[in-house]
């Protein structure tokens, strides 16, 4: 019991990790003794990231774009040639788009569902052999996908593709989880609220109008998408896959239109 969320010597892979949860997550890991490789689309914010988050730890930095099947096997790749074992993965990279319904560009479904569902797929299975290699019955390898409460219940943010690509990412998180038990990998989803972050900026101008949507009365924090990833990524959570866990502060709870 005294190393049940002991992570040290392992190797993650978190992805849209130079800003936002993804930079809160890498964090985290960095912090439990985890070599953490993150990855960006945009350079000079991907290596201030690296050079502000190795003072953690092994922090290195990957740019790339995975918004197209190129991107996203060119990372597959590097990772491979680097890492002979890849124990945790974090799918975090994705977008948004927000329009009103009859307005709603086709852009606005191609660019969030190619990020946010069909890369985090094929990234996933392209690494596969690395987890399989790192994964054991009472240790599983983890995969950890960043969905949000969004895709769950009504949004009013007029963000069609972004709710219906979480929702696809919650689903098919549970399809994945179940194909590969046999592999010892488990597979979860982490379904945020409201954090802090360049795609939440805009929401936050009237703070407090937005905390009165939220029981906890507060945004989240590192420690809270932090904290869930590591229990996620160790032993104590060894017997939990295809799980979603809420990470909200209780607003989902609420039948308000937010």
């Amino acid at each position: 019991m005294n190393n049940l969320f002991d992570l040290s010597g392992k190797t993650a892979l978190v992805t849209g990790a130079s800003k936002g949860i993804g930079e809160m997550i890498a964090t985290g890991l960095l912090q439990s003794g985890v070599k953490t490789y993150i990855c960006s689309r945009k350079e000079d914010e991907l290596f201030d990231t690296q050079k502000k988050l190795s003072e953690y730890g092994q922090c290195v930095a990957i740019c790339a774009d995975l918004s197209t099947y190129e991107g996203v096997a060119a990372l597959a790749s590097k990772i491979k040639e680097s890492e002979p074992k890849l124990s945790i993965l974090i799918n975090n990279a994705g977008a948004t788009w927000g329009a009103s319904l009859e307005d709603f560009p086709e852009t606005g479904w191609d660019k969030v569902m190619n990020l946010n569902v069909k890369s985090l797929f094929y990234l996933t299975t392209a690494l596969l052999p690395s987890m399989r290699l790192a994964a054991t019955s009472d240790d599983p390898a983890r995969v950890v996908n960043v969905g949000s409460i969004n895709g769950l219940s009504y949004s009013a943010l007029q963000n069609y593709s972004y709710s219906a690509s979480k929702a696809a990412v919650h689903h098919l998180s549970k399809q994945m989880a179940v194909d590969l038990a046999k592999d010892h990998i488990n597979v979860n989803v982490i379904a945020p609220g409201f954090f802090p972050s360049k795609m939440t900026a805009h929401l936050l101008d009237d703070i407090e109008q937005m905390l009165g949507h939220i029981p906890r009365r507060r945004l989240g924090q590192l420690e809270d998408v932090a904290g869930t990833v590591i229990y996620l990524c160790s032993r104590a959570s060894s017997f939990v896959t295809g799980d979603i866990i809420v990470l909200d502060g209780g607003q989902s709870l609420l039948s308000s239109k937010t």
